[in-house]
């Protein structure tokens, strides 16, 4: 999907791409997409935190199966709008994923670094199958091992916040995803 027309056109210099309730409708429709896939009570959704816990809060309040959750901390950007390319495992959870379907939760598609480190690590621990779920997708990663079964939104290139999404760690608690056009050096 592409963004829609903006009913707000600025806040605080940031310019909405995504209104909360144009969020709500596709993130239950993913729900409902993710709900048909799988026809497994051995589904595993990880999620990638900080970025993606609004979204799977969301998400899995709509799929109508049973699942298991558990989360994973990697970091690319630090305090910068572009990925340093260097992907730092923060937290890695001890959770038995073979012989489970395992959906990687993600926020965000970018340069696909943070992906791709996390797509290596997890087929290292033999689930019955890999497949990625995201928000949003930038389409601009040139070699993705892995591209995402599920995706919300085809998204612009923009430097993207809120809705969990971050600069520096501020403003994850907006409730619609804005493109931030200023960034102070």
């Amino acid at each position: 999907m592409q963004p829609e027309k903006n009913t707000l056109t600025e806040w605080h210099g940031i310019d909405v791409v995504y209104q909360p309730d144009v969020i709500a409708r596709r993130v239950r429709e993913l729900g409902e997409e993710i709900t048909e896939y799988y026809d497994t009570e051995e589904l595993l959704l990880l999620g990638t935190l900080k970025g993606s816990f609004m979204f799977m809060a969301d998400l899995v309040r709509s799929i109508s199966r049973a699942h298991l959750l558990e989360f994973i901390v990697a970091a690319s950007y630090g305090k910068g709008v572009t990925s340093s390319g260097h992907v730092r495992l923060l937290y890695d959870p001890q959770a038995v994923f073979e012989g489970k379907h395992v959906l990687l939760i993600e926020d965000i598609v970018d340069s696909g670094a943070t992906l791709n480190r996390l797509v290596r690590l997890l087929r290292t621990r033999d689930p019955l199958s890999l497949e990625i779920c995201t928000l949003l997708h930038k389409h601009v990663a040139p070699n993705l091992m892995l591209e995402p079964r599920f995706v919300g939104f085809d998204a612009p290139a923009d430097f993207l916040i809120g809705y969990g999404l971050d600069f520096a760690e501020q403003y994850r608690h907006l409730p619609f995803i804005g493109s931030l056009q200023e960034v102070d050096g």
